[in-house]
């Protein structure tokens, strides 16, 4: 297995963990926003970190680091993950994995397993806006709506999470999310940020007044709701 990124430390990005990041290139959506849009538009197959660099890098670091975080990209696209994810969980690491939701059957092979410890699934809108959020081929919610019951079910640790533009994203579709996802452990509200390199430009984020706003919205029906990015 190949990977197009490989942070080497990360503090951020598996809760309450010291971890390391590794990026997955192909998505089958295009979200505008998107600020990994070299892993999705414009991938450069001459650059990549392989798997035996990572998982040499990964054994030498067992002990100061406790997991790795998968994401992309949409990382269930890709045929090696669950190989690749055993030898991980062989040298005694955690796995986090970020997703669309558009993979339910190999998500929950992947839970079902033991395989993956905590997952972070991206909630692009509320449904009478999803695909004009997330532009893709598919009109169908049914297996983004699959893997938000999967994850419910509550055999693994889970947040969901919707990054915020001012161009997609109202206080009224904040509050039809959580009507639709509620009741879930936990909803992070993720600020836009421009990462020069998007999809779509021209891109903007909300005020932290409004972001509040969507807060307060929320947790009318998630008591657990937090900012991210601000």
């Amino acid at each position: 297995m190949q990977f197009s990124g490989f942070q080497k430390l990360t503090l951020l990005d598996y809760p309450e963990k010291t971890a390391c990041t590794l990026f997955t290139a192909g998505c089958n959506f295009r979200c505008p926003f998107c600020h990994n849009a070299a892993l999705v538009t414009h991938i450069d197959n001459s650059h990549f970190f392989t798997e035996e660099y990572v998982l040499d890098y990964l054994k030498k670091r067992k002990g100061i680091i406790d997991g790795v975080c998968i994401t992309g990209g949409e990382p269930l696209m890709q045929p090696e993950l669950t190989e690749f994810i055993k030898k991980v969980k062989e040298i005694g690491l955690l796995v986090k994995l970020d997703t669309n939701g558009s993979y339910p059957e190999r998500l929950g092979k992947l839970i079902d397993s033991g395989l993956i410890d905590y997952v972070a699934m991206d909630i692009k809108n509320c449904k009478a806006k999803y695909f004009e959020t997330a532009v893709c081929g598919e009109k169908d919610l049914q297996n983004v709506e699959k893997s938000i019951a999967l994850l419910k079910q509550g055999k693994i640790d889970y947040e969901f999470r919707t990054t915020v533009v001012k161009e997609y994203h109202t206080v009224d579709d904040i509050k039809q999310i959580c009507e639709w996802i509620a009741p879930v452990n936990k909803y992070f509200l993720q600020n836009f940020t421009d990462s020069g390199d998007l999809i779509k430009n021209n891109l903007s984020a909300h005020s932290r007044e409004t972001l509040e706003f969507m807060r307060s919205a929320a947790q009318d029906m998630i008591p657990n709701v937090e900012i991210r990015g601000i």
